[in-house]
Protein backbone atom coordinates (compact mmCIF):
# COMPACT_ATOMS: atom_id res chain seq x y z
CA UNK A 1 0.00 0.00 0.00
CA UNK A 2 1.45 3.14 -0.87
CA UNK A 3 1.97 5.76 1.89
CA UNK A 4 -0.86 8.02 2.72
CA UNK A 5 0.53 11.54 2.75
CA UNK A 6 2.03 11.09 -0.69
CA UNK A 7 -1.39 9.79 -1.76
CA UNK A 8 -2.79 12.87 -0.65
CA UNK A 9 -0.16 15.22 -1.55
CA UNK A 10 -0.55 13.85 -5.34
CA UNK A 11 -4.39 14.29 -5.32
CA UNK A 12 -4.19 17.65 -3.75
CA UNK A 13 -1.55 18.98 -6.65
CA UNK A 14 -3.50 17.43 -9.51
CA UNK A 15 -6.49 19.78 -8.18
CA UNK A 16 -4.41 22.49 -7.52
CA UNK A 17 -2.19 22.84 -9.98
CA UNK A 18 -5.36 22.90 -12.59
CA UNK A 19 -7.56 25.23 -10.38
CA UNK A 20 -4.21 27.33 -10.88
CA UNK A 21 -4.04 27.01 -14.61
CA UNK A 22 -7.52 27.92 -15.20
CA UNK A 23 -7.77 30.80 -13.14
CA UNK A 24 -4.86 31.95 -15.13
CA UNK A 25 -6.91 30.96 -18.43
CA UNK A 26 -9.94 32.58 -17.36
CA UNK A 27 -7.83 35.61 -16.49
CA UNK A 28 -6.64 35.99 -19.87
CA UNK A 29 -9.83 35.26 -21.79
CA UNK A 30 -12.51 37.08 -19.79
CA UNK A 31 -10.72 40.14 -20.16
CA UNK A 32 -11.11 39.71 -23.65
CA UNK A 33 -14.67 38.66 -23.63
CA UNK A 34 -15.72 41.73 -21.69
CA UNK A 35 -13.92 44.00 -24.44
CA UNK A 36 -15.26 41.91 -27.34
CA UNK A 37 -18.90 42.11 -25.96
CA UNK A 38 -18.25 45.93 -25.01
CA UNK A 39 -17.77 45.93 -28.90
CA UNK A 40 -20.56 43.88 -30.09
CA UNK A 41 -23.58 42.82 -27.94
CA UNK A 42 -24.24 39.68 -30.37
CA UNK A 43 -20.47 38.49 -29.03
CA UNK A 44 -21.65 38.19 -25.33
CA UNK A 45 -22.69 34.25 -25.97
CA UNK A 46 -19.63 32.75 -28.13
CA UNK A 47 -17.79 34.98 -24.78
CA UNK A 48 -19.46 32.87 -22.38
CA UNK A 49 -19.05 30.11 -23.98
CA UNK A 50 -14.97 30.64 -23.81
CA UNK A 51 -14.55 31.40 -20.45
CA UNK A 52 -16.64 28.47 -19.49
CA UNK A 53 -14.37 26.19 -20.89
CA UNK A 54 -11.33 26.77 -18.87
CA UNK A 55 -13.29 25.46 -15.45
CA UNK A 56 -13.34 21.57 -17.48
CA UNK A 57 -9.39 21.72 -16.27
CA UNK A 58 -10.51 21.34 -12.69
CA UNK A 59 -12.79 19.11 -13.52
CA UNK A 60 -10.63 16.57 -15.21
CA UNK A 61 -8.07 17.37 -12.34
CA UNK A 62 -10.70 16.29 -10.01
CA UNK A 63 -11.37 13.09 -11.50
CA UNK A 64 -7.86 12.53 -11.96
CA UNK A 65 -7.51 12.98 -8.00
CA UNK A 66 -10.31 10.71 -7.22
CA UNK A 67 -8.27 7.93 -9.18
CA UNK A 68 -5.40 8.39 -7.83
CA UNK A 69 -7.05 7.89 -4.33
CA UNK A 70 -9.51 5.36 -5.83
CA UNK A 71 -5.79 3.21 -6.63
CA UNK A 72 -4.04 3.57 -3.66
CA UNK A 73 -6.93 2.18 -1.41
CA UNK A 74 -6.33 -0.93 -2.89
Amino acid sequence: MADVGLVAIGAGLAVGITAIAAGIAEKEIGSAAVGATVEKDEAFGKALILTVIPETLVIFGLVVAIMIIGLAAE
